[in-house]
């Protein structure tokens, strides 16, 4: 199966949070409600270097996707 880089999620039970779940390594899911990140991977020290700066670059994706989705409900 293939699957989007992005996908938006929900859930009733926290009514405010908005999810974004980033599929790809390094695969993890943003609270954009509070910015709290759940990671789908583990890591070690080796990996910080480039987990930081992939972090930044994928979280500014996952709002960048969430900003895009919202204007096309919006239109």
């Amino acid at each position: 199966m293939s699957l989007p880089k992005f996908i938006l999620g929900d859930n009733t039970e926290f009514p405010n949070a908005i999810y974004v779940v980033h599929t790809e390594f390094p695969r993890f899911i943003i609270n954009l409600e509070n910015d709290d990140v759940e990671w789908f991977e583990d890591f070690d020290a080796e990996d910080q270097k480039e987990l930081e700066t992939e972090t930044e670059n994928a979280i500014k994706e996952a709002t960048e996707f969430y900003d895009s989705e919202v204007a096309k409900y919006n239109e």
